[in-house]
């Protein structure tokens, strides 16, 4: 069990690298890009990039499309608004805002996959609130947080819907039928909101995001195959110190006092709680076998 958990998490940190890549390549986007525009092309693009490899694994079906469709449909919604969020908020509030999800995936998969959650968790959880106030600030609310938010709502029911899916399943049909089964409702996105703003450089920069994103996805459906969602979540967490960094260093982005408050009481909980428990666990072993 030990070792699953191990390699769940390991899984996860790669993918959260990818996931940072990801933030960095919208901050690219040319200005006055509309994201559901970008989605669109994302979309399409990320499709004709899994072609080769589908075809070339004997093209694998699924016998769990709905599970697919709901995943497909709630990542595209989360997509556009966390794009919407990248492009007019510092990355690093960004991710501080999203880095919620790990708590959000806690206490869902506590409510609809009948995991264990112990009070530590329901701390974490409740610390974890208190910092996503102090990050939006309700005196001066921003509705892109309130969009970082919804998206992070939606990464966490399409992190849970993995647990529905057969470890036996190939991650090329899991990442062709995120983005093939989506691709209706982006396109009503893209016409509500306009198609503007097409050029060779978004088409470039939705291509390298393409690339980021895939790895991370792939590296996610393997890593939540391997354990609880809430045995490996506090890796998730490792997104945001790369974020942060990755901010710093191509756009001079940094969190003030406040919002360094705000992300601790969301981070700190879910990293330090799980330690506390295993030393713990560990010191209640010994002094049974002491016994």
């Amino acid at each position: 069990m030990k070792s699953t958990i191990a390699i769940g998490m390991m899984l996860l940190v790669v993918g959260n690298l990818f996931s940072a890549m990801y933030d960095v390549s919208i901050k690219w986007l040319p200005e006055g890009s509309s994201a559901a525009t970008f989605l669109l092309i994302r979309q399409l693009t990320s499709v004709i990039m899994l072609l080769p490899l589908w075809l070339a694994a004997n093209q694998p079906t699924s016998r769990h499309v709905k599970v697919h469709l709901v995943r497909a449909n709630t990542g595209a919604i989360g997509a556009v608004c966390l794009v919407m969020g990248l492009i007019a908020l510092p990355i690093a509030t960004v991710s501080s805002l999203f880095y919620s999800a790990p708590l959000m995936i806690v206490l869902m998969g506590f409510l609809f996959l009948k995991e264990t959650v112990t009070a530590a968790h329901w701390l974490a959880a409740i610390l974890g609130f208190i910092g996503i106030i102090i990050l939006l600030r309700p005196s001066e609310i921003n509705w892109f947080g309130i969009a970082v938010l919804i998206s992070a709502f939606t990464f966490a029911i399409n992190q849970l819907a993995l647990r529905k899916l057969p470890s036996t399943e190939s991650p090329i049909v899991t990442l062709m039928l995120y983005n093939l089964l989506s691709m209706p409702l982006v396109f009503v996105m893209a016409l509500v909101q306009g198609i503007e703003g097409i050029s060779v450089s978004l088409v470039v920069i939705a291509v390298l995001s393409n690339v980021f994103l895939l790895a991370y996805q792939w590296f996610c459906a393997l890593a939540y195959r391997q354990a609880q969602a809430s045995q490996i979540v506090v890796a998730e967490y490792t997104g945001l110190l790369f974020c942060v960094f990755l901010g710093w260093l191509f756009f001079d982005e940094w969190l003030d006092g406040l919002s360094w408050l705000g992300a601790s009481f969301i981070v700190l909980p879910s990293l330090v709680i799980p330690w506390i428990q295993a030393k713990r666990s560990q010191k209640k072993f010994i002094e049974q076998n002491a016994g």
